[in-house]
């Protein structure tokens, strides 16, 4: 769960910012992948959107509805055949994918990245610094989440400020 102190960087207008990016494949270069990963979670159960979430024990998840697996899918190669064969709009965060970024990987990341129909298809990868192979990054769009101070208010002259 995200802490209270915590600012909210998974809005709907990020949401959205991903839906409608011209590019497939997202980085979020955030220093707290846990924090954000959560925020998707809370995301996709208020709005009810179609966010997944691969892990190579569980394979791809809904972080609507935890029992809703894709079965076959904990390799990495299988989760981007799925992704690339699915005809239903998606957005999939990887967070642990380093170790992954390897043919065959790349080149399904490539065709995915090439997709451009219109049921929007999402690969996205969160971590602290999302180095991606050589040849992949024009085909990426990166966001990155800085971290500002909570700014906690304080009485003045009788006034709350921050």
């Amino acid at each position: 769960m995200t802490s209270a102190a915590a600012e909210v960087f998974v809005t709907p207008k990020l949401f959205e910012r991903i839906v409608q990016s011209p590019q497939n494949l997202i980085a979020i270069e955030t220093p707290n992948a846990a924090d954000v990963l959560a925020q998707f979670r809370l995301l996709a159960l208020r709005t009810g959107q179609s966010v997944y979430y691969w892990q190579a024990d569980a394979g791809i998840t809904s972080l609507r509805d935890r029992e809703m697996r894709v079965p076959g899918s904990k390799r990495v190669t299988d989760a981007l055949r799925y992704i690339l064969q699915s005809m239903q709009f998606g957005v999939y965060l990887f967070s642990d994918y380093a170790e992954h970024l390897r043919p065959p990987n790349i080149g399904l990341l490539r065709q995915i990245a090439r997709i451009r129909s219109g049921n929007g298809r999402k690969v996205v990868f969160v971590g602290e610094e999302v180095q991606l192979p050589d040849g992949l990054d024009e085909l990426v769009e990166r966001i990155s989440h800085v971290e500002t101070g909570v700014l906690r208010p304080r009485l003045r002259d009788g006034r709350w400020v921050t």
